[in-house]
């Protein structure tokens, strides 16, 4: 296991050049180191010597030599094409979205990514012996021993990034958490940032997120998945040969009752548009001009849509859609339609009408799919359904991401941080429209 100097977990595995890379992080992290250096290293272990301000009114100095075995863990090795990423806020495995990032890195499907760290503060904190500790646990243990990824419980924990190397931060903590994951992560020196949606709470909050981003000359893009999946494409693209109206169709497997939805709600408390429906908005401003000022109208489906207030868990009230259909035009002369379900299933859609008859429908999973969700169902059994039906879409995203992390080539077709902040305007104008015309 790593060893401990001063409380902080040290990498078991020391170069001589690793050693004296570590040498400022601990000087900075701790006034009361006076000074450190790298005093050998051989085949098998590195030493630093270490001088301790001795506290007063003692007068002398303290000498401590710390020794650290290398032979129990492996270094994460970053490839000459690759990004080394810091996954931030990783969650349960088999719920949370940060889990499922985690492991399609560590499968290889990312060529360009390397995981090298995981902060977790809380199953590495409050939440080691209770639900989904025990599997964390498992989670992590094997994560160190076969590819060698490094715990932390802060981003300011990290080790320094090593030179030559460029470090991406694919933050998928809680949305409320993100204004402060973002500047640790650019303290961190993370030259991409990878933000899963919506990306704040508040336009206020993204938007000096998107400025402090800018300001350190980081780039901050989008996990919008959606922008780059093979079912939008199919139908925009049907959609531009043909014309008529298109839908955006998405739905999620959570049971039709009040405790499968109150928990929903309390866990989404940024709400469906926010959250499950965010993805649909985040088309509408990438590729139907739609934003706050063009918007010139919104006509809720009072039919199909719901707007609920239900008991969380923890006894409070949440107030949410469970489902809404919505149209909107702009004043540009555009027209599209998003249509939502926390209980419509598993398979999300993209159709298009012509007077009123539907003439082109594209799912995902589409049947060159299916086989791939079987086999992900069998590997990872009890996890969410969404996360095998947009496998391919989350692959895409990181990927491009971590290419242009790595070695500068443009990620085509993912949201900037500039879209998410006009997507987040956007759902918060229509939620308040909506709950209006709903009442």
């Amino acid at each position: 296991m790593p060893a401990s100097l001063f409380g902080i977990r040290v990498p078991a595995l020391l170069t001589l050049s690793q050693a004296e890379r570590v040498v400022p992080y601990f000087t900075r992290r701790f006034s009361k180191i006076r000074r450190a250096r790298v005093v050998s290293s051989s085949s098998s272990t590195s030493a630093l010597l270490v001088t301790q301000r001795a506290p007063e009114p003692a007068k002398k100095r303290i000498f401590f030599l710390f020794q650290i075995s290398f032979n129990t863990i492996t270094m994460p090795t970053v490839g000459e094409k690759q990004c080394e990423v810091v996954l931030v806020g990783c969650g349960a495995p088999n719920r949370g979205m940060g889990w499922y990032h985690a492991e399609q890195m560590l499968r290889g499907d990312i060529p360009s990514a390397k995981l090298s760290y995981i902060v977790e503060p809380w199953f590495l904190g409050g939440g080691a012996s209770g639900p989904g500790g025990k599997e964390f646990g498992e989670f992590k243990a094997k994560a160190e021993s076969e590819h060698g990824v490094q715990f932390f419980t802060s981003v300011s924990d990290l080790p320094p990034v090593q030179e030559g190397r460029n470090r991406l931060a694919l933050i998928s903590g809680r949305t409320a958490d993100n204004p402060r994951l973002l500047t640790d992560s650019i303290a961190a020196n993370c030259a991409t940032i990878y933000l899963e949606k919506p990306g704040a709470p508040t336009v206020k909050e993204l938007a000096e997120m998107r400025d402090e981003a800018n300001t350190a000359n980081v780039k901050v893009l989008m996990g919008y998945n959606k922008n780059v999946c093979k079912f939008v494409s199919k139908a925009r693209q049907y959609q531009a040969e043909h014309g008529g109206h298109i839908t955006f169709v998405s739905n999620n497997t959570y049971e039709n009752n009040a405790d499968s939805l109150g928990e929903c709600f309390e866990r989404n408390a940024e709400g469906m548009l926010k959250n499950m429906a965010i993805h649909e908005l985040a088309l509408l401003v990438s590729f139907y001009d739609v934003s706050v000022e063009n918007i010139a109208s919104c006509q809720a489906d009072k039919e199909f849509s719901s707007c609920q207030t239900l008991q969380g868990p923890s006894g409070n009230d949440f107030t949410d859609f469970d489902k809404i259909k919505f149209t909107i035009k702009t004043k540009t002369g555009k027209e599209v339609s998003v249509q939502a379900d926390r209980c419509g299933g598993d398979i999300s859609y993209a159709k298009v009408e012509q007077d009123g008859k539907e003439v082109f429908r594209h799912s995902m999973p589409d049947e060159d799919d299916e086989e791939m969700v079987e086999k992900l169902k069998t590997q990872y059994p009890g996890a969410m359904p969404y996360f095998f039906s947009q496998d391919p879409d989350y692959i895409t995203v990181k990927e491009r991401v971590s290419s242009y992390c790595a070695n500068g080539k443009e990620a085509e077709g993912v949201a900037t941080i500039d879209v998410a902040v006009e997507t987040l305007r956007v759902a918060e104008y229509l939620k308040t429209e909506l709950e209006r015309q709903l009442k």
